[in-house]
């Protein structure tokens, strides 16, 4: 990461889903992991909720997030997978104005590093909605770990050279 002390940190408000239909708040550690990342990184973590696997139910979740203003972006444990439960890009498929392809990409290299071609059964993906990013990562401890550490946490800080999300955020929604 190449942070320029020059620039401020603009922290951004992000809301967390996860996605089960065996977790419940007791032991969503994918998703304690994630606010614990987000809150330590210095953004705001203003809603988080679970969901079953359920495309319809997680897009009308994710509408609501988008349509409010104070979320800048939605980060998603779960349902990424090649199961028939698994329906998280489905669900953002509903949603999306358009793909961030780079990111999967990039996730699954990061993760191949970690569990080898293991990775290939996730279907880690972002898009934008409506001026609102939505990455959606694998369950699992170990890929939060893989898409914030080696992404998301660049990604989103707003000192990040050359480039980063949050320097995009006012212009989202240009014509």
């Amino acid at each position: 990461m190449a942070i320029d002390p020059t620039r401020t940190f603009k922290p951004i408000a992000i809301a967390l889903l996860t996605v089960s239909d065996t977790r419940g708040p007791d032991d969503d550690t994918s998703g304690d992991i994630l606010a614990q990342r987000i809150r330590d990184a210095g953004h705001q973590l203003p809603v988080r909720a679970m969901e079953r696997d359920d495309a319809a139910r997680i897009a009308d979740r994710l509408s609501t997030w988008i349509d409010d203003r104070s979320i800048d972006a939605v980060i998603i444990t779960g349902g990424t997978g090649l199961t028939g439960r698994d329906v998280t890009p489905e669900a953002l498929d509903k949603v999306k104005t358009r793909d961030i392809p780079g990111f999967g990409e990039l996730f699954r290299w990061l993760s191949y590093q970690t569990i080898g071609t293991s990775t290939m059964q996730s279907r880690a993906c972002a898009v934008v909605a409506r001026g609102t990013y939505i990455f959606a990562l694998p369950g699992s401890n170990g890929a939060v770990k893989d898409g914030w550490d080696g992404i998301l946490a660049e990604q989103l800080d707003s000192r990040n050279r050359p480039c980063n999300f949050v320097e995009l955020m006012p212009r989202l929604l240009e014509a």
